[in-house]
């Protein structure tokens, strides 16, 4: 049963990446763009649907809270730091976006969305990177500093998961922008898509020198790997070749990178497997016991179908492109589009 309820806690947290990954790169893309009406518009694309987005975090949370209480009780406190940043920028974010939907274009308030998508992003990066630092446990808890999160390695992802944000943000754009800034979404989209790529092959590549090197000893485990690699490499060509402004295929640039993040999450998953933690926290020792995993899936299982159905309603909603281009319709109120 803990090897199902793993399965299940990588389906929230890829689609948390995924969704809240696009919204997350929008925001930080809100920092350079110039252009206010084009500012407003991005907002827009977060503001129909981020609280949804977010929902697969908290189901993450409390699906490895009672599922791995020993794994998560000791990862958890060295990584309080980066964790408390990521719940107060998502916190800045939530308050900024209904702020500035009640009395655009409230600049200030712009800013801080986008300054607070940056930090989350940054944040995430170094939690992720915590996952390969060895543990110091002393008769089952940890008791380690409380900024041994911060490494070279977790600075590392905090670079590449930002840079993958910032091209799903791109991508997001191209799929539902028009005009001057569906073109500038799929140059700025290309350029994001390039350095994440680079940076994710280096941090694969340096997770050799972490406490938690790959492990692809075994055939079968180098041949998934391989073949998940493939996969998201595939991605990554696909979302090149469509983020062309010449593309007409708008959707297929998203597509793409969520094929590319779900092989590499996979394809990690794989190389690590069992371990969750260095230097002895494995998804067999630290479960919960079979009856309480048992519980927590039917009740969880009844919210998955729940929340997906939910993320499909408030994109089906606002499906189709919302026109910022000379001549196009007026955009409407952020705050009518936010709580509809």
């Amino acid at each position: 049963m803990a090897y199902v309820w793993i399965v299940l806690m990588l389906l929230c947290l890829l689609m948390y990446i995924s969704l809240d990954g696009y919204d997350l790169g929008i925001g930080i893309a809100t920092l350079y763009e110039r252009d206010e009406r084009h500012r407003r518009e991005m907002l827009e694309q977060v503001a129909q649907a981020w609280d949804g987005n977010e929902t697969w975090l908290a189901l993450l949370a409390v699906g490895l809270w009672a599922g791995f209480p020993e794994a998560f009780g000791t990862m958890l406190p060295h990584a309080y730091l980066p964790l408390i940043v990521v719940l107060l920028s998502l916190i800045v974010r939530g308050v900024s976006v209904e702020l500035v939907s009640q009395s655009p274009p409230a600049r200030g308030w712009t800013k801080a969305f986008g300054i607070a998508s940056l930090i989350a992003a940054l944040a995430q990066g170094i939690v992720f990177g915590t996952l390969t630092t060895q543990l110091t446990v002393v008769n089952g808890a940890f008791s380690g500093s409380p900024f041994g999160a911060i490494s070279w390695y977790s600075l590392l992802t905090a670079a590449t998961v930002t840079s993958i944000y910032l091209a799903l943000g791109h991508a997001f754009l191209k799929w539902k922008a028009t005009g001057e800034l569906r073109v500038r979404a799929g140059r700025l989209g290309t350029m994001w898509t390039v350095l994440a790529s680079v940076l994710g092959a280096a941090s694969l590549s340096a997770a050799d020198a972490t406490a938690t090197p790959l492990n692809l000893h075994s055939p079968a485990r180098a041949i998934a790997f391989a073949g998940l690699l493939a996969f998201a490499v595939a991605g990554v060509v696909m979302t090149l070749a469509t983020l062309r402004p010449t593309s007409r295929y708008d959707a297929l640039p998203t597509a793409g990178l969520v094929v590319t993040i779900v092989a590499l999450a996979v394809a990690i998953v794989v190389a690590r497997y069992p371990v969750l933690a260095p230097p002895a926290l494995t998804i067999g020792n630290t479960a919960a016991p079979g009856a309480t995993m048992v519980f927590l899936a039917v009740g969880i299982g009844l919210n998955v179908p729940l929340i997906l159905f939910y993320n499909w309603f408030s994109h089906h909603a606002f499906r189709g492109k919302l026109d910022s281009g000379p001549g196009g319709r007026d955009l409407p109120t952020p705050g009518l589009r936010s709580h509809l």
